[in-house]
């Protein structure tokens, strides 16, 4: 008897070689918008994990999460608001740096997520074409 997967026309759809052992996080784009589950799309702030020890010094696992709120930002240079789900930490930040123009601009693009990129970019770009005129 032979069994068929139903998924293996998909695979070769995905791009892929149907390879039932192949990862598909090998796409390098892919990689970096699934690593942001639970991750601050400003900060690159993410989960932790330790221990959680008892008064008798038992020590047990437990996870650190990062408070995320799915928040609306304003863009000054862009004129729109920009739903970003950050760590509240990030939004203390964003507030004392003057906005998310500021933030964005001097953010380093490593802890950014690709949305924020984006959004970087076009308020760089759009900042370019302000400035010669005025």
């Amino acid at each position: 008897m032979t069994f068929a997967l139903a998924s293996e026309g998909v695979r070769e759809l995905d791009g892929g070689t149907g390879h039932p052992y192949e990862s598909r996080s090998s796409n390098a784009s892919n990689f970096k918008d699934r690593a942001m589950a639970r991750r601050c799309e400003l900060t690159g702030k993410g989960v932790m994990s330790g221990h959680l020890v008892s008064h008798a010094n038992n020590r047990k696992k437990r996870v650190f999460r990062p408070n995320l709120q799915t928040v609306s930002l304003a863009s000054d240079t862009l004129g729109q608001n920009v739903s970003l789900k950050i760590s509240m930490n990030a939004l203390r930040t964003v507030d004392r740096n003057g906005g998310l123009d500021v933030f964005l601009l001097k953010a380093r693009d490593t802890a950014l997520s690709t949305k924020a990129l984006r959004l970087k970019r076009q308020i760089a770009k759009k900042q370019a074409k302000t400035a010669p005129a005025a």
